[in-house]
């Protein structure tokens, strides 16, 4: 990267040469003035009011104007005279912490490079410093022809400064808060966090400049075709005076659907809200409970809504067991006393039949003896 100042740091009676880099580079695509009615460029020429002649470079030098108009001329060689000490010097004037530094006051962002060898270890040397200390060093450097405020932190293995303004270049906030008394309740408050918690933190290197991507785009179809993009549709809002409670509401909504589709959900994330181990406990027994009652009245609460004269669904299956079983007894009973019945009646029969049978006997008898 190529150096816009080459210097020193001044850090005690330590010095260590360094080159001042560009940290940071402008990628916004930047337009020509041209003629409408056939495209030729429009210059500016840098033409002397008094004679109305063109002017060169090397003719054209520095003036202060005065408030009546009046024009007080600047040479090189009175800026040099100048008491500047810092002309080639980044002189440290304190260590401080960071969080006492307003980002108001940041402008543009340099890196400091060693200049040359020997200024490797004096250099190593500041940069463990500032890390071990955990504060940033304020100093006085002159860029441009002006004398700067800057402050000087360690970014990985470098040294970087951000020029400072001066704390008089700050103006007050005066007029700039809402001068009405505006109350705001928990509830919204509330929302908000809720808003904050769900968008999150975001990775910077995401984060890109969309305007200057459709302006490429633009351009590009442009010079290939003359074809125009579509129009973009408006934001929505634009100042309008809404419900800040259904803003909110509607946010928090949107971010936990946007967060559950770059998850590959199709819905938003859900809460989960914890349960204590006594609901645990009674909603696990209460199952129980209602299964174990269930079976005896849930059969009687459909009987009484049918109103139906059958009791039977109402007994039980012990009881009903217990009548079947009953049954199957006096059936047995009965068999038993029906068997009991005809083995008298048989032993009856045979003992009629065999008293019958001496009886003739005994009359068949005396026929035989008289007949003797």
């Amino acid at each position: 990267m190529r150096s816009i100042w080459n210097g020193a740091i001044s850090f005690g009676l330590v010095s260590i040469p360094i080159k001042l880099v560009n940290a940071t580079e402008s990628h916004s695509i930047s337009f020509r003035q041209i003629h409408t009615t056939d495209g030729g460029r429009i210059r500016y020429r840098k033409v002397c009011e008094l004679d109305e002649e063109e002017v060169p470079t090397a003719e054209i030098g520095k003036g202060y104007e005065e408030a009546d108009g009046s024009i007080v001329p600047i040479t090189d060689e009175d800026l040099a005279a100048l008491p500047l000490p810092t002309a080639k010097t980044i002189e440290i004037v304190a260590f401080v912490p960071a969080s006492s530094i307003d980002p108001l006051q940041m402008g543009a962002a340099y890196y400091l490079s060693a200049n040359g060898v020997p200024a490797a270890k004096p250099y190593t040397l500041l940069r463990e410093a500032l890390k071990r200390s955990d504060k940033v060093a304020l100093a006085k450097f002159a860029l441009r022809g002006r004398e700067r405020l800057g402050m000087l932190r360690v970014l990985d293995d470098v040294i970087a400064m951000h020029g400072l303004l001066w704390p008089d270049e700050i103006r007050t906030p005066e007029g700039v808060a809402p001068e009405t008394e505006v109350t705001v309740r928990d509830a919204e408050l509330d929302l908000a966090d809720a808003l904050m918690d769900t968008l999150g933190s975001v990775s910077m290197d995401s984060l890109h400049d969309d305007y200057r991507v459709a302006l490429e785009r633009l351009i590009a179809a442009k010079t290939e075709g003359g074809g125009v993009l579509p129009e973009a549709e408006p934001a929505e809002g634009g100042g309008k005076v809404i419900d800040l409670m259904a803003a909110l509401e509607s946010s928090v909504r949107a971010a936990r659907e946007a967060r559950g589709g770059d998850s590959g959900d199709s819905g938003g994330s859900a809460e989960v809200t914890p349960i204590s181990s006594r609901k645990r406990t009674a909603t696990k027994k209460a199952p129980e409970k209602a299964a174990a009652k269930a079976p005896a009245k849930a059969p009687a609460k459909k009987a009484a809504a049918k109103k139906t004269p059958a009791k039977t669904p109402a007994k039980t299956p012990a009881k009903t067991a217990a009548k079947g079983s009953a049954r199957g007894d006096a059936k047995k009973s009965t068999s038993a006393k029906t068997a009991q019945t005809a083995k008298t009646a048989k032993t009856a029969a045979k003992s009629v039949k065999s008293t019958g049978s001496a009886r003739t006997a005994k009359k068949a008898a005396p026929k035989k003896r008289a007949s003797a």
